[in-house]
C-alpha cells in the first residue's frame, strides 16, 4: 500500500513539474537563458542529458530546434548523446538536428553523420543531404562514412546525394565504391535508374573504381546490361573503364 502511494506521488510530482515547466518552455526562442534553465532542470530530474532531451523533444516538438541548439552549447562534449536522443525521439527532426550540430563545429563532420545515422538508419538520406548542404567540402567523407555505417543503404545514399548534387555524381560514385567495393553493382543500378543519360560515366567510373575487385567488374557490366544499355555501348564504356574483352563477354553472356 505504501509502495502504491509512493508511485502515485511520484507520478503526480512529475506531472506537476512538467505542468509548471510547460509555461517556461513557451517562447524559449526569444529567451536563451530560460531555455538553459529549462534544460538544466530536466537534466537534474532525468539524471542524464540524453534522457532529458528525449523527454523534452517528445513533449515540446515545436521547440525542439531551440532546445537542441542550446543543449549543444551547454554540453558540447555530450553531442553524441544529444543528437542520438533527439533523433530517436523525433526522427523527422533528423535533417535539422544534423544541420544545427554541424554549424556548432563541436566535432568532425564524419562523427556527427555517423551518430545521426546510428540514431535512426531509416533516415540516412536526410542525414547525408543535410551534411552535404552544410559542409559541401566534406562530400567525400560524408559519402564514405555513410556507406561504411549503413552499407545496405549505399544505393539509397548515393542516389539521394546525386539527385541533390548532380554535378558531383562522379565524386559521389567514386567515394562510395572506394569505401565499400562490394556495393558497386547496387549503386550503379540506382544511378542508372535516376540518371539514364549518364550511363557512360556511371559504368566507366564504376568499372574503373572496382579494378581491384574483378568479380565486381563483371557484376557491374551485367547490371548495365540488365538496365537496358546496348551491348555495343556497354562494351565501350566498360573497356574505357579498364575491363577486358573477356570480362565483358563473360558478364554479358549470362543473359543470352
Amino acid at each position: 500500500m505504501k509502495f502504491k502511494k509512493l508511485a502515485c506521488s511520484t507520478i503526480l510530482l512529475s506531472s506537476i513539474t512538467y505542468g509548471a515547466l510547460a509555461g517556461e518552455i513557451e517562447g524559449t526562442n526569444n529567451n536563451p537563458e530560460l531555455t538553459s534553465s529549462f534544460i538544466q532542470n530536466q537534466v537534474e530530474q532525468n539524471m542524464s542529458i540524453g534522457r532529458a532531451i528525449k523527454s523534452i523533444v517528445r513533449h515540446y516538438p515545436q521547440e525542439a530546434a531551440s532546445i537542441i541548439d542550446t543543449a549543444l552549447d551547454m554540453y558540447p562534449e555530450q553531442y553524441k548523446e544529444i543528437i542520438h536522443a533527439a533523433i530517436s525521439a523525433q526522427p523527422t527532426l533528423t535533417q535539422e538536428v544534423v544541420t544545427i550540430a554541424l554549424s556548432k563545429g563541436i566535432s568532425s563532420c564524419s562523427s556527427i553523420v555517423e551518430t545521426a545515422i546510428n540514431a535512426d538508419p531509416s533516415y540516412v538520406d536526410f542525414v547525408v543531404i543535410a551534411a552535404a548542404n552544410s559542409t559541401p567540402s566534406e562530400l567525400d567523407e560524408i559519402v564514405r562514412i555513410a556507406v561504411v555505417t549503413e552499407p545496405d543503404s549505399a544505393d539509397y545514399i548515393v542516389q539521394s546525394l546525386a539527385k541533390e548534387h548532380p554535378s558531383k555524381l562522379v565524386e559521389i560514385l567514386t567515394s562510395a565504391i572506394s569505401a565499400v567495393p562490394l556495393v558497386g553493382e547496387y549503386v550503379v543500378e540506382a544511378l542508372l535508374a535516376s540518371f539514364p543519360n549518364d550511363e557512360e560515366v556511371v559504368i566507366t567510373t564504376a568499372v574503373r573504381e572496382s579494378a581491384a575487385q574483378r568479380e565486381q567488374v563483371k557484376r557491374i557490366i551485367e547490371t548495365g546490361q540488365n538496365s537496358g544499355i546496348s551491348l555495343e555501348n556497354l562494351e565501350r564504356y566498360a573497356t574505357n573503364g579498364g575491363a577486358t574483352a573477356e570480362e565483358v563477354a563473360q558478364a554479358t553472356s549470362k543473359n543470352h
